[in-house]
């Protein structure tokens, strides 16, 4: 988060709000990936996937170090996702579970 901008914390709510709504909006793969490198950086886009890409692999039980040489991710980014698959406010378990199902 960006420190000493002239929003509050309730603008700051309604424009994530909107973002998500956004996101929500988007009908197919292709619509996404047009919004999301619109959106994004490409470094942004390439930390996001990542990110998902460890989440898999976490859940295979692979152990950091091996994500680390697959992926080239840090340890301490492996670390931080782990963290949040399992204590985080579970959107990571909510779309592995739904991608699973839709296999």
């Amino acid at each position: 988060m960006k420190n000493n901008r002239p929003v509050s914390p309730r603008q700051e709510k309604e424009h994530e709000r909107a973002l998500f709504a956004a996101i929500l909006s988007l009908r197919t793969l292709d619509e996404c990936r047009s919004f999301l490198r619109d959106l994004c950086t490409p470094a942004e886009l390439q930390a996001m996937a990542d990110r998902w890409a460890v989440v898999e692999l976490l859940e295979r039980g692979m152990p950091y170090r091996e994500i680390h040489r697959h992926t080239g991710v840090s340890v301490t980014t492996i670390g931080r996702v782990a963290r949040y698959l399992v204590a985080g406010n579970g959107g990571y378990r909510v779309v592995s579970e739904r991608m699973k199902s839709h296999a």
